[in-house]
């Protein structure tokens, strides 16, 4: 592994390579070491507990998320037109299973220790609340409302499919139609905009 600069962003960027093959259970210090190829005992320095490693990876994610799309932001095209955003959010979903895979099997393991762990769940709420700004964003670019809480149904709705992608058998990913990065874009954008009410009072429906 090529060395990087800063100390904590190498053994931020190992931890997420090990949480990613090895899950929770699998991210110890001496695992992150090997993986950054640093003498043993240094993620240990930095981060005393597993706790703060978690926290560590959790709070460098947000970071280069919300850099991201503060970028991504600051850029939209005074002419962008919806084709074009749905491109985007159709290459998000792609990226998602392909390379940026790493990242968002971390991330998935993030949340599970979210749910004991609320400086954790902070910093993931960092990243929801920077997709949700740029959604809002991209859709009042083009002249589209879209409320916050639209966007943050667009927001999970992504994140669930990239956890079905990324954990269901091929032949059910092929049968539910959950490779076609294009549709699911057009669909989830309609739904967060709520430009398909019927379909949403359908399974408001069905839930009970």
């Amino acid at each position: 592994m090529p060395q990087r600069g800063n100390r904590r962003e190498l053994l931020a960027d190992a931890a997420i390579e090990v949480l990613a093959r090895e899950g929770g259970r699998g991210l110890t210090h001496r695992a992150i070491d090997r993986e950054a190829e640093v003498p043993e005992g240094t993620t240990k320095n930095y981060y005393p507990t597993r706790s703060a490693v978690f926290l560590a990876v959790a709070r460098y994610l947000a970071a280069q998320h919300t850099a991201a799309l503060r970028e991504l932001r600051s850029q939209i095209p005074a002419d962008v037109t919806g084709a074009e955003i749905a491109a985007l959010y159709a290459a998000m979903l792609r990226r998602m299973s392909t390379s940026a895979r790493s990242q968002f099997l971390a991330l998935f393991e993030l949340h599970l220790e979210a749910v004991r762990n609320p400086e954790v769940r902070e910093a993931l709420g960092d990243i929801t609340e920077a997709n949700v700004d740029t959604a809002v964003q991209l859709h009042a670019a083009v002249g589209r409302q879209m409320s916050r809480r639209g966007a943050g149904l667009l927001d999970a709705g992504m994140l669930g499919v990239a956890l079905s992608v990324l954990s269901l058998p091929d032949d059910l990913i092929e049968e539910f139609g959950l490779d076609d990065a294009d549709g699911l874009a057009r669909a989830l954008l309609s739904l967060g905009s709520g430009r398909d009410e019927p379909t949403l009072g359908v399974l408001r429906d069905c839930a009970g």
